[in-house]
């Protein structure tokens, strides 16, 4: 999905009107693979683009909920080897013992509909500090509407600024818990906090379980993440929309030199390898 820094080259040069490159350039096909380029091996506008690549996202998600749905309905209905490697623990108080009974030593990875009210007590946030200073990665991805609430709001803050990183997402996920990519733990009904959770130990669903989490992860926006100005919504906009920066600085009613530097920014800030991995990133998290 993302562009070397070889075929970003390429394929700025031949928005920018270069002369066409060999036919037989290898990097060449790599952009026409990846629908940078026609089958006339001429760039296509950075809209068309982006516009190929989110169907291709969109194709990829749709893939990966068709099986996600099928883990589900096997962890409903386990069998076999699968039933041999989960337990069914009842009750929140339950879940939460084992939890911090199993002692994540690598990582955490947490899926939440809401943040836990209140801050813990100081022995247990003393020990969360220890296991971090001795190298604990703790990742925790929670829906916007669950931050309305102070308490919830206060509290995502403070396991954040602890260093359990929180990310947000607009839509609530599952609940899950993962530790140190061996074991997870999954509501046993996703409507009901208190019920309970199923343990589960196979390596192949705890697998998929975490890339559906890193999925999410990628895709969610850092927990007190400025919104963006109205002028870098401009630049955004005009990045998808212009092949050139003469275009889209003009667009913008800003010197190219300007664009470009919001531009450099706003990648930083998505995490983008280029500007149009940052058009794209930018529609999927709906700023533009």
């Amino acid at each position: 999905m993302r562009l070397t820094a070889p075929q970003e080259r390429l394929y700025l040069d031949l928005l920018q009107g270069s002369p066409r490159s060999d036919p037989a350039d290898e990097t060449l096909h790599e952009l026409q693979a990846l629908g940078y380029v026609d089958e006339d091996l001429v760039a296509v506008p950075p809209p068309v683009a982006m516009d190929r690549l989110i169907r291709q996202r969109l194709e990829e998600t749709s893939h990966e909920l068709h099986r996600l749905n099928s883990l589900w309905g096997l962890l409903a209905h386990p069998q076999g080897g699968v039933a041999e490697s989960m337990e069914r623990i009842e009750g929140v108080e339950a879940v939460n013992r084992r939890i911090q009974a199993f002692r994540a030593r690598s990582t955490v990875q947490t899926l939440k509909t809401a943040p836990k009210a209140g801050r813990g007590t100081p022995e247990e946030i003393s020990e969360f500090r220890a296991r971090l200073a001795r190298g604990l990665r703790s990742r925790t991805v929670i829906p916007a509407a669950a931050l309305t609430a102070p308490e919830q709001f206060a509290y995502a803050h403070a396991q954040h600024a602890l260093g359990d990183l929180h990310r947000i997402v607009e839509v609530s996920p599952r609940s899950m818990v993962i530790l140190d990519g061996t074991v997870a733990f999954v509501r046993i009904d996703p409507d009901d906090y208190a019920a309970g959770a199923m343990m589960i130990r196979h390596p192949g669903i705890v697998a998929t379980l975490g890339d559906h989490f890193e999925h999410i992860w990628a895709r969610a926006r850092d927990l007190g993440e400025p919104s963006l100005t109205p002028i870098e919504q401009r630049v955004l906009q005009a990045l998808a929309t212009y092949s050139k920066d003469e275009l889209s600085a003009r667009a913008v009613n800003v010197s190219v030199r300007k664009f470009r530097a919001h531009v450099a920014d706003l990648m930083a800030r998505l995490g983008a390898a280029n500007r149009f991995q940052a058009a794209l990133l930018a529609r999927e998290r709906g700023w533009i």
